[in-house]
């Protein structure tokens, strides 16, 4: 976990919530070697031990996006979606939390995938549509299933900072994304 990029930035991104979701990793780490000079700040990779072993979880079988301290977190069975023993518990969700406390992001991206939609919480419908103009994916409020103790919640509505999920398309081959993802990135470059 590292932070790369622009550290005045008031818009944060996020790849590799999941392991298993890998494109945020190559699409941002292709983005910095191209845009040295970004206005962004970066979480390339959140979850490098996911990355590594091609799983969700991190390395103690805990789905960093339940994990956080909302207020619908709740103790679950241990599977893929286990939000761990107590709400941010784990390292990764720690740094995060002490990341947006001292940059105190305006908005936040976070890269997921595979449903190919924008999805968003709290006050970011307009920049939403804008990214959904640019990629082709539509805007779906809720992602359609329950997620306790997800950042989304702990971002945008209890925290109130406009968050959006770009949930990418996993069965075009990652290069595919570049040129949509580096107009979004390029969008919030200008982002106030």
């Amino acid at each position: 976990m590292e932070l790369a990029g622009n550290k005045n930035s008031k818009v944060l991104i996020i790849g590799c919530f999941h392991g298993d979701e890998p494109q945020g990793k190559f699409l941002i780490g292709e983005y910095l070697n191209e845009n040295k000079d970004t206005k962004l700040l970066f979480i390339p990779c959140l979850n490098e031990y996911g990355v590594a072993y091609k799983v969700r979880t991190n390395e103690n079988g805990v789905d960093l996006n339940r994990n956080f301290p909302t207020q619908n977190w709740e103790l679950t069975e241990k599977n893929n979606f286990y939000g761990g023993d107590k709400p941010a518990s784990e390292k990764q969700t720690q740094f995060i939390i002490d990341v947006i406390k001292e940059q105190r992001p305006k908005l936040i991206l976070t890269l997921h995938a595979p449903y190919k939609v924008v999805n968003y919480d709290g006050d970011a419908r307009e920049i939403s549509e804008k990214i959904s103009e640019i990629i082709g994916y539509p805007i779906q409020e809720s992602i359609g299933y329950p997620t306790p103790g997800s950042f989304g919640t702990w971002a945008g509505v209890e925290r109130g900072i406009p968050t959006v999920t770009l949930e990418l398309d996993e069965e075009v081959d990652v290069r595919e994304l570049k040129s949509d993802v580096f107009k979004i990135f390029k969008l919030l470059e200008g982002y106030e």
